[in-house]
């Protein structure tokens, strides 16, 4: 795992600067520029110091269309698809495969002029009926990331967020906690880009409602951003009444602005209040506190979906791989860190 003083040595910014920019500090002036090149530096030691040295090149090179839902401006306040575009393009470098980025134009996708014939394409994230209809038209072959709207003509790689949702509740019921919050917005998009319950907070709300555990009033709503996740927890924690010993937060900058709100109010994290975070991108170990989190696995998501298109891809004097579309579902994993301790009731009960 990357470190600050790495990072430092890297970019050119010192280690305070680099963590303000991990954490998101409202009040560091710091251009999008330095930005995007410490997250990205963050991604790249990480993939440095974690991938595989084996394996072999592919004969033949493919053509990679890769298409975003995000424009750049937009990854930066959810770095999530950020990390993940960028393992996409270093596994085309690892295989030697050509990255060609399209141009978002909307409703429709489009190969940068002079762009030659492309062999497929990774679609990351959330796209509009016509959005897909485009890049159908681009390509013979389409990989979705982190979505997965047409299961019977496309590949696509999904997390599988019951799992991660159970995963996060045996975790913190292991450290005794049994009150426990969830901090994320009710409603999102689904993989057509139509409204729909969010899938963490419903999946929670679920589990709950079964163990009979659920406090509504500790599902606190807010956009998955730092800054309205960091106002709202501000907001629950002024309004007094009994609260929750841990949280669980939809993503990264919702974990990161929880805990900004609780250091605000001088509420310890986790004596006082645990914070479950999901995604698990090189930030979440950089941050202070470290997050425990639910990983996404976001480098094998990337790996995955290029092995996907390359098995639909015909080449020279030999048929694909495979012909029917695969959806591949990637189980995450709990990663413990500081954020997360035993909830105050259990180290006062059993005098840990």
């Amino acid at each position: 795992m990357a470190t600050l003083k790495e990072i430092a040595q890297r970019t050119g910014y010192s280690p305070a600067t680099i963590s303000r920019i991990l954490s998101g500090d409202p009040q560091l002036s710091v251009t999008p520029e330095a930005r995007r090149k410490v997250l990205e530096e963050a991604g790249r030691l990480n993939y440095s110091q974690t991938k595989s040295r084996r394996g072999r090149t592919p004969k033949g090179v493919l053509r990679v269309g890769i298409a975003e839902m995000l424009s750049p401006a937009q990854q930066l306040e959810d770095p999530y698809y950020l990390y993940l575009s960028g393992f996409v393009r270093q596994r085309c470098l690892d295989k030697r495969y050509t990255a060609v980025p399209l141009e978002n134009r909307g409703r429709e996708f489009v190969v940068p002029t002079g762009g030659e014939k492309l062999d497929g394409i990774v679609a990351i994230g959330l796209f509009e009926p016509e959005q897909i209809r485009s890049l159908a038209c681009l390509a013979p072959n389409l990989v979705f990331v982190d979505s997965s709207p047409q299961e019977s003509e496309h590949d696509s790689v999904v997390l599988n967020y019951s799992l991660g949702i159970s995963l996060a509740l045996e975790h913190l019921g292991k450290l005794g906690h049994e009150k426990i919050g969830f901090i994320g917005p009710e409603w999102k998009y689904d993989d057509l880009r139509q409204r729909a319950l969010e899938a963490r907070r419903k999946l929670f709300v679920e589990q709950m409602q079964r163990s009979g555990t659920l406090h509504e009033e500790w599902l606190l709503e807010c956009p998955m951003q730092t800054e309205e996740a960091a106002q709202a927890v501000e907001d629950f924690l002024n309004r007094g009444g009994e609260r929750p010993s841990a949280f669980i937060a939809a993503n990264e900058e919702v974990a990161i602005g929880a805990v900004r709100a609780m250091h605000k109010l001088g509420i310890s994290v986790p004596e006082e209040i645990s914070v479950v975070s999901f995604n698990n991108t090189p930030r979440s170990a950089l941050v202070d506190p470290p997050l425990t989190s639910i990983s996404a696995h976001v480098e094998q998501m990337a790996a995955t979906a290029l092995d996907l298109l390359r098995a639909r891809v015909p080449l020279p004097g030999r048929e694909a791989e495979r012909t029917i579309p695969l959806k591949v579902v990637v189980p995450p994993t709990m990663i413990e860190r500081n954020s997360t301790s035993f909830a105050p009731q259990f180290v006062q009960d059993n005098k840990v």
